[in-house]
């Protein structure tokens, strides 16, 4: 079953003829995943290692029934970019993009949500859904097939995570970034709550950072609404107050977003928070054995 991408997933790729869209086009097809389309306004005609290039989403999908779209594109035409998937009908848009003004992405946020429309990202890796499909620029190679949910801010903490979970032989159902940017287009939650409706999943890890308030909330959304185990991690225990690190969202304000007090909120909701990856996939591997016996 898997969450978000899936073997149904028709993908267009708004930006691929760009030097990092046609490159990670190419990896997501050679991994199997059904890139169909790509738009770049006033390429249409020509094609990226035989993916057929269009002008308009709206073009592709009429031509492909394309069903996902990546966006790949330069950060001041990226909010137009995903407004033209979501009007093109696309249900589950992928920003890659770094750099889209927080101002930009509010208005795509409140024009997305009443929509329906699945938005993950931007400044994000993607979305892999091990054997099935990879939309992204995650590193398939590193993680495996099982029933093990991901989803994280941080982008190389996914990496690492899952790969140590793959070394233990744990495999993953679907790996979320969510992006680490302020505004998003998919909470802790909106994934959460994916996972648990999802058949293929039985325990999720959340990785979290420094910086607002959505790991608290989800703490709360699991205490109330999650069946299956949560394990998490927090990155920036030794993060100074009033520093962006890495993260335009990671910044503590005053007493707000330490990472201490979301491992406080998360343990008070029964979640077990590891000190750092290699630590978190030994409690996943506990609690996967536990289920197991």
């Amino acid at each position: 079953m898997a969450i978000v991408v899936d073997t149904g997933t028709r993908l267009v790729v708004q930006g691929i003829t760009g030097r990092e869209g046609s490159f990670h086009a190419t990896r997501n097809k050679e991994y199997g995943t059904a890139v169909v389309a790509g738009v770049t306004p006033g390429k249409g005609g020509a094609d990226v290692e035989g993916i057929p290039v269009f002008d308009m989403v709206a073009d592709a999908v009429a031509e492909t029934d394309a069903n996902a779209a990546m966006v790949f594109v330069p950060a001041r035409f990226a909010a137009d970019a995903i407004y033209e998937a979501v009007d093109a009908g696309i249900e589950t848009v992928i920003a890659i993009t770094e750099g889209i003004p927080a101002h930009d992405m509010l208005r795509v946020y409140n024009y997305v949500r009443p929509r329906g429309v699945t938005l993950i990202g931007p400044n994000c890796p993607g979305v892999l859904s091990p054997g099935k499909a990879n939309v992204g620029i995650i590193p398939a190679e590193i993680f495996s097939e099982g029933r093990v949910g991901l989803v994280s801010r941080s982008g190389t903490l996914t990496y690492q995570i899952g790969h140590e979970l793959t070394q233990l032989g744990i495999g993953q159902s679907t790996i979320v970034g969510i992006g680490g940017d302020p505004v998003v287009g998919s909470s802790f939650i909106d994934i959460l709550e994916k996972f648990e409706a999802d058949e293929e999943t039985e325990l999720v890890v959340m990785v979290g950072e420094i910086g607002g308030d959505e790991e608290e909330k989800a703490a709360a959304f699991i205490g109330e609404r999650m069946s299956k185990p949560v394990v998490a991690y927090i990155a920036g225990f030794t993060a100074p107050p009033g520093k962006t690190m890495g993260h335009a969202g990671a910044i503590i304000s005053g007493s707000a977003g330490t990472a201490q007090a979301k491992k406080e909120a998360l343990e008070a909701r029964g979640v077990r928070v590891g000190t750092n990856p290699t630590e978190v996939a030994e409690l996943v591997a506990d609690a996967v054995g536990a289920r197991a016996g």
